[in-house]
C-alpha cells in the first residue's frame, strides 16, 4: 500500500495544491468579507440570477443552486458559453465569474448582458473583465490571487450565494457559512495528508486507482458529483464522469452490465435527502456492482444543506489530489487546456 502522508504528497505537489484545498474553511469566511467589501446594492431582480462562468469559476453557481434549491424564490440558472439566454433583460441579475478575468466565454457573456441592459456583478482577480466592469461602474468582488481557479471554490460558492440574496432570489445563509467553515477545518485535519492512512479520503483514492470513476448524486449531491468529476479530470489527469439520479435509472443503469470491471462507481448520499432518492441510490449501487470494478457509497456529514455539501466537496477535492499522488502526477498541470488555448489563439479570428 503506497503511503499518502505529507512527505509523499509534497513530493508530487510542487505548488501547494493540498494546502489550498485544506484551507477551504478559511476561504468560505474570507469570501463573505470580500463580497461585503464590494458594497453591492440589492437588486429587485424579478427574473432571478444567472451565474456566468466556465470550469472552476462556474462551479460556485452550480453548488449554490443545490444549496438554495428548496428555498429559491426566483430562478437561478447557469450560463456556460458565449451567450446568455435570450430572455435576459433589466430584471435579471448576472454574476460574471472568471478567476483570471481573461476567460473569453465569460467576457462575451458580460458584453451580452450589458447589451441586454441586465444589472451585473463581477467576481475576478483582474484582467479585461475587471477593466470592463470598472469602466461601466459594475461592482467587482475582488478575489485573492495565486490560486488555480478550481481551488477557489469557496470563493465562487459564497459569491454566488450572496448574489442570490442580492437578487432577491433566496434568503441569506450566512450563519450556515460560518458552520460550514468550522466543519471544513475539522475535516481537513481528519482527511488531510497528516491524517490517518485509512481515512475516508485516502481509502477512496486507493479504491478508485486504476478505474475510470463515475460519480453519481441525487438532489443536493448531484452538483457535487459534477465537482468530483471535474477535480479528478484536472488534478489527477484522468477521465471521469458524473451522473444524476433519478435520470441515471432511465438509461445509464443499463450500461453497468457491460462495464467490464473498468469503471469505479461512487454514489454520493445525503443523510437528509429525499427518502425515495435514497432508496434509488441503494438499489442502483447494487445493480452497478454487476459490472463496476468497485462500488463505493459515500454519505455527507450531518448539518445544514451547506454543511453537507461542503463536506462532500472537500472529500472529493482531496480524493482527486490523492489520485494524483498515486499516479505521480503534479496536480497543478492542465497541459491539455493550455494546448487548446494556444491552438485557438493561433487560429485566424
Amino acid at each position: 500500500m503506497r503511503t499518502l502522508d505529507a512527505a509523499a504528497c509534497s513530493a508530487v505537489d510542487s505548488t501547494g495544491q493540498f494546502a489550498e484545498t485544506l484551507d477551504l474553511g478559511i476561504h468560505l469566511e474570507d469570501a463573505l468579507w470580500r463580497v461585503d467589501s464590494a458594497m453591492i446594492a440589492p437588486v429587485d431582480a424579478q427574473g432571478g440570477l444567472i451565474v456566468a462562468g466556465m470550469g472552476g469559476s462556474s462551479v460556485g453557481g452550480r453548488l449554490a443552486s443545490a444549496v438554495l434549491g428548496p428555498n429559491l424564490r426566483r430562478p437561478l440558472a447557469l450560463a456556460m458559453g458565449y451567450d446568455i439566454p435570450a430572455w435576459i433583460g433589466e430584471e435579471t441579475l448576472v454574476l460574471c465569474s472568471s478567476y483570471s478575468g481573461t476567460t473569453e466565454e465569460t467576457i462575451a457573456t458580460y458584453d451580452a448582458a450589458k447589451r441586454a441592459g441586465a444589472p451585473r456583478i463581477v467576481a475576478t482577480t483582474g484582467g479585461p473583465l475587471a477593466e470592463r466592469a470598472r469602466a461601466d461602474g459594475v461592482p467587482v468582488v475582488p478575489l485573492p490571487g495565486g490560486f488555480q481557479p478550481r481551488a477557489a471554490v469557496g470563493y465562487s460558492l459564497v459569491t454566488a450565494l450572496e448574489a442570490a440574496v442580492l437578487a432577491g432570489a433566496a434568503p441569506s445563509v450566512r450563519d450556515d457559512v460560518a458552520r460550514a467553515a468550522a466543519l471544513a477545518r475539522t475535516l481537513a485535519q481528519e482527511w488531510g495528508p497528516a491524517g490517518a492512512e485509512d481515512s475516508e479520503a485516502k481509502r477512496l483514492a486507493r479504491a478508485l486507482a486504476g478505474t475510470i470513476p463515475v460519480i453519481t448524486g441525487a438532489g443536493l449531491t448531484a452538483s457535487v458529483a459534477y465537482r468530483w468529476k471535474c477535480q479528478i479530470n484536472e488534478n489527477a489527469e484522468l477521465p471521469a464522469f458524473a451522473s444524476k439520479l433519478p435520470e441515471h435509472d432511465h438509461n445509464e443503469i443499463v450500461g453497468w452490465a457491460g462495464a467490464e470491471r473498468r469503471l469505479g462507481a461512487v454514489f454520493l448520499g445525503d443523510p437528509d435527502g429525499d427518502e425515495r432518492a435514497a432508496r434509488r441510490l441503494a438499489v442502483t449501487a447494487e445493480i452497478a456492482g454487476s459490472g463496476a470494478a468497485i462500488v463505493e457509497r459515500v454519505t455527507a456529514r450531518e448539518g445544514s444543506r451547506l454543511e453537507r455539501l461542503v463536506s462532500l466537496v472537500l472529500l472529493g477535492d482531496l480524493v482527486s489530489l490523492y489520485l494524483a499522488v498515486l499516479r505521480g502526477v503534479d496536480p497543478v498541470h492542465v497541459a491539455a487546456i493550455d494546448t487548446l488555448k494556444e491552438r485557438l489563439r493561433a487560429m485566424p479570428a
